[in-house]
């Protein structure tokens, strides 16, 4: 990708609320060969907030410092892609697939499908103000009767983008019914720079069948790492050796959840840290029974320590579900 030495075909979506810098250190620990940032917003008024900052590249970063932008205004997008890079990013990723109303509203994220015209002066602006890879996330199109991912795909590649994601999804469709692959499979035959796929690749084998099907170059994983990290080692394994790696122990899983809420903690300090922490417990534990109570009871706790305490009790007394 670029200049940029990617180790396998796996990547960790940008999520926003979710792809932070302890969640991207797990990708990475567990196998991905790039982790996105969450969404950077191209507006100056903001730029000097903790969250902004937070959003930026890390120098404890494990792999790629990759970071994603939004934005709908084509200067203002150079201005962000050139911040970033400033501050250590290695990679620029131009979000124009988040399907959310309060970024469309801005012409922003997958709106901008509809304006092809405004797709490249954006593009061009992106590319020519840095000196790092750019690449490139869209959706099929803005609607069914809208799927124009081979045209922006093209305009993309013109312009000097190094790789394009495609979610199997329209903005209409958001995150429900099914995504489909046949539109990414014609994206890859119509262009020259790496494609990669995204939508509903929860399993190794479904992971597999994307890449056969869609002769993509690449793979996109992005809520199914939610509670899983370690997604992208079980992939891993299975396109290497058509077999299922064996499920991680209960021990496993518990040193892997406990690293990352510590390091959550660490990351944005304890009063924020015990919010973000909540939601990852939630998917991590939803696997098990009698979790919905603990799921309660942690949501009640106001110190890091006793979040750790109860998590440390819980693996010590949960099963399976069956």
């Amino acid at each position: 990708m670029g200049h940029l030495n990617i180790k396998n075909r796996l990547i960790a979506a940008p999520m926003a609320g979710i792809s932070d810098l302890p969640f991207r250190s797990l990708c990475y620990q567990f196998g991905a060969g790039l982790a996105f940032s969450e969404m950077f917003l191209a507006n100056e008024q903001i730029w000097h907030t903790e969250q902004s900052l937070q959003k930026m590249a890390s120098k404890h970063e494990l792999g790629i410092k990759a970071v994603q932008i939004v934005g709908s205004d084509p200067d203002e997008m150079a201005k962000t892609a050139e911040l970033n890079v400033i501050h250590g990013a290695e990679l620029i990723d131009i979000n124009m697939g988040c399907p959310a109303k309060k970024v469309n509203k801005k012409l922003a994220g997958s709106a901008l499908l509809q304006y092809p015209n405004l797709v490249e002066q954006i593009l061009l602006n992106v590319v020519q103000a840095v000196n790092v890879p750019v690449t490139l996330k869209i959706r099929t199109g803005w609607d069914k009767a809208h799927k124009n991912c081979i045209e922006i795909a093209q305009i993309a590649q013109r312009c000097g983008i190094k790789a394009i994601t495609i979610h199997g999804r329209t903005r209409e469709c958001l995150f429900k019914g099914l995504a489909e692959y046949d539109s990414i499979k014609e994206v890859k035959k119509n262009i020259t720079i790496p494609v990669i796929a995204n939508g509903d690749i929860t399993c190794p084998e479904k992971a597999n069948e994307v890449l056969k099907y869609t002769n993509a170059d690449a793979i996109m994983i992005g809520r199914a790492a939610q509670g899983k990290p370690w997604i992208f080692e079980d992939i891993g394994f299975y396109l290497e050796n058509k077999s299922l790696k064996p499920e991680k122990n209960i021990d496993e899983v518990k040193q892997i959840v406990l690293q990352h809420i510590k390091s959550i903690h660490q990351f944005y300090g304890e009063k924020k840290g015990l919010l973000i922490a909540r939601k990852h417990v939630f998917w991590y534990t939803q696997n098990y029974i009698n979790s919905d109570h603990f799921r309660r009871l942690f949501s009640a706790i106001n110190h890091a320590t006793q979040q750790i305490d109860a998590l440390e009790a819980f693996f010590c007394t949960i099963t399976v579900k069956s």
